[in-house]
């Protein structure tokens, strides 16, 4: 009896996922986090309008999505100010980026990110074939000129840039971008990540036309409108880019439910001004925080703040196990040198009350398992 044959691919890629849920650490510990300030989840939740659309779709889900997502498409076309052919809807920005990898990329076709960046989209361009070929961030930011000499140098398809970054919180204003594109190379794609973009200050989104086949842009209904659940993304691009999508995507993949969310949630404008108000009240919270036990907190445009704890990741992971066994559910950055930070989510005020408390006992003890160990 012999089992599927797998790809030569397959087979060689390593049995991993991008990121540990929660839930996974909360069923090892035996109990649920106090605080859940790690997923970069907006705990300030959706506009009530949008819950109420999604309560009143659930009677219909015995019937599929509109695969055209046409009311959805419409909404988010006047918007931006664009024609619903610049509009591709799908399962979050995650279910987007493997789409994509999966429309452009070969066996080996070259890829550049920053080293550090988001996983996920790392593990779209892996299993699909792709080699990725990483530059490091430059003051904690991604930096856009050795991402286009890296994609000069290896013959890119494609280049990925978070703005804001994730897992900094860092940003670049719009111009920088706008620069970017015009040094693009011949035949590469800028893939540009805007998940965090309404929480940014004024200037941060570049002027794009929606037209350019050098760019296409990804933006989410899981961070400033408070939907990560639901699993609505969007991309604006060119029309034969988008249409594109029609040839692999998931056509069933959005639910009614997630559908009648997000419309109604792009409709209450003024609950998302609310939302970005509370998060960037919480921030100011963390950087208050940060500063009372002596670390330094770098200045976000996202719902979260990276902490610089002043150390190297060895001791940053130390703060993060010990605010893990508190109950304090937060995230560092991966790779060295931003894994000296520990990552922590725009939480509740009752949230940032349980942190408070937390963090400098973890700091006092993660210093005491350093000194044990010298």
């Amino acid at each position: 009896m012999t089992g599927p044959r797998y790809t030569d691919l397959v087979e060689g890629l390593p049995s991993t996922v991008p990121f540990v849920g929660p839930e996974t650490q909360e069923r090892q510990r035996g109990e649920v986090f106090a605080a859940r300030l790690g997923a970069n989840e907006n705990v300030f939740g959706p506009s009530p309008r949008a819950i109420a659309a999604m309560k009143r779709a659930v009677a219909g889900t015995w019937m599929y999505g509109d695969p055209e997502n046409f009311d959805l498409k419409q909404a988010l076309a006047a918007h931006h100010d664009v024609d619903p052919s610049n509009i591709v809807v799908g399962e979050g920005i995650d279910g987007l980026l493997g789409y994509l990898c999966r429309m452009l990329l070969e066996e080996g076709d070259a890829v550049v990110t920053s080293e550090g960046a988001y996983p996920t989209f790392n593990f779209h361009v892996a299993g699909y074939g792709g080699e990725l070929h990483k530059v490091p961030y430059k003051r904690d930011r991604e930096d856009p000129v050795a991402l286009i000499e890296k994609a000069d140098e290896v013959g890119a398809k494609m280049i990925y840039l978070a703005n804001p970054d994730n897992p900094m919180g860092t940003w670049h204003q719009g111009h920088v971008i706008e620069m970017l594109i015009e040094a693009l190379p011949e035949g590469c794609l800028l893939v540009l990540d805007e998940a965090y973009v309404e929480f940014a200050p004024e200037g941060t989104a570049p002027e794009i036309a929606a037209d350019d086949p050098r760019v296409i842009r990804f933006r989410t209904f899981s961070k400033a409108y408070g939907m990560a659940g639901a699993r609505v993304g969007y991309g604006i691009g060119e029309p034969d880019l988008i249409r594109s999508f029609n040839k692999i995507r998931n056509h069933f993949g959005m639910s009614r439910i997630s559908q009648a969310g997000a419309l109604e949630a792009l409709a209450d404008q003024r609950y998302l001004t609310d939302t970005i108000a509370n998060v960037a009240e919480a921030r100011e919270r963390i950087y208050d925080i940060a500063s009372d036990c002596g670390l330094k907190a770098i200045p976000s445009a996202t719902n979260f703040v990276a902490i610089d704890c002043g150390a190297g990741g060895a001791f940053a992971s130390l703060i993060l196990n010990a605010l893990l066994a508190e109950g304090i559910f937060v995230r560092m950055p991966f790779v060295a040198p931003q894994d000296r930070c520990i990552r922590v989510s725009a939480g509740t005020p009752e949230d940032l009350d349980l942190l408070e408390k937390a963090l400098p006992r973890a700091i006092a003890e993660a210093r005491e398992e350093l000194a044990s160990e010298d």
